[in-house]
């Protein structure tokens, strides 16, 4: 298996379980891994033969515009749609963090890793 990561992708949204977070707003940061098989890509160096970067971004991107209470609950979808999407992809790791998450102190980042393969049960 071989790894596709996109890392530090930026999303203002309205995920949060106060009701202010939600009416606010926050920015999250996303990094996303997908374990596949690119060995014909490396050879033919065709966008066929590989996991689109851009479609990739454009499905976490589109399920960042859903507000969700947990960032359990976001990352869990971005999991399973990402499967769904890539029949091709074996493994899929992702992180989604909340930046100055409302906790009463100084925290730069409150974030959640979820990491499945695709043979697994969650």
């Amino acid at each position: 298996m071989h790894k596709i990561t996109l890392e530090g992708l930026d999303f203002f949204a309205y995920h949060g379980f106060l009701p202010a977070e939600q009416e606010i707003g926050n920015h999250y940061r996303v990094d996303i891994s997908v374990e596949t098989d690119i060995s014909l890509a490396c050879q033919t160096d065709a966008l066929d033969d590989t996991i689109d970067y851009s479609l990739l971004y454009m499905l976490v991107a589109e399920l960042m515009r859903t507000p969700t209470k947990l960032l359990e609950h976001i990352a869990h979808k971005i999991l399973t749609t990402t499967f769904a999407t890539f029949p091709t992809v074996q493994t899929v790791e992702v992180c989604v963090a909340k930046q100055n998450p409302p906790l009463g102190g100084l925290c730069h980042w409150a974030k959640v890793t979820l990491k499945l393969d695709r043979d697994a049960t969650f």
